[in-house]
């Protein structure tokens, strides 16, 4: 098959998929969800980044196992790489969150969520403040940032984004 036609079988199978998800009879049949876990695993092998942060979410708030989370982080990074703020902001509360494996690192939360700041993310600038204004493990206190984060949050708020 050719390259083109696979990419197209591949978005057609994507978006079919992805109307799908909003089906709840379609996510409890157990074939189904497994076709459409593949559709959206194919897109995002594909390097699309709107797939890759859709389907590093569902890997990693539905996904069984340890190794369907580490697959959602690194979708997830791939996406905030390329310029996604959902997930670049996720990557963030999964930053200052830690877990078994890796501890809190609030300088981190602080990369991922000034990526999402610049991604428009509606939420980043004031989860910014606060971090900046309380501290975190690896993080002083900075009251000057905070002010600075907490006026581009309300600046956010006043333009609706």
């Amino acid at each position: 098959m050719s390259r083109w036609l696979w990419q197209v079988r591949a978005r057609l199978g994507y978006w079919l998929a992805r109307r799908l998800f909003h089906w709840p009879a379609a996510l409890r049949q157990p074939r189904l969800w497994q076709w459409m876990q593949g559709q959206y695993g194919r897109m995002a092998n594909l390097g699309d980044t709107q797939a890759q942060g859709f389907y590093g979410h569902i890997l990693l708030f539905r996904g069984q196992g340890l190794g369907a989370r580490e697959e959602g982080l690194r979708l997830l990074r791939l996406a905030a790489n390329g310029g996604d703020g959902k997930a670049a902001y996720q990557l963030g509360v999964q930053s200052l969150q830690g877990d078994t494996r890796q501890a809190p690192d609030a300088a981190q939360a602080v990369r991922w969520w000034e990526m999402a700041l610049a991604a428009e993310h509606p939420l980043a600038a004031s989860r910014l403040s606060q971090l900046y204004r309380d501290g975190a493990p690896g993080l002083e206190p900075d009251p000057q940032a905070a002010e600075r984060y907490a006026a581009l949050a309300a600046e956010a708020t006043r333009s609706g984004r």
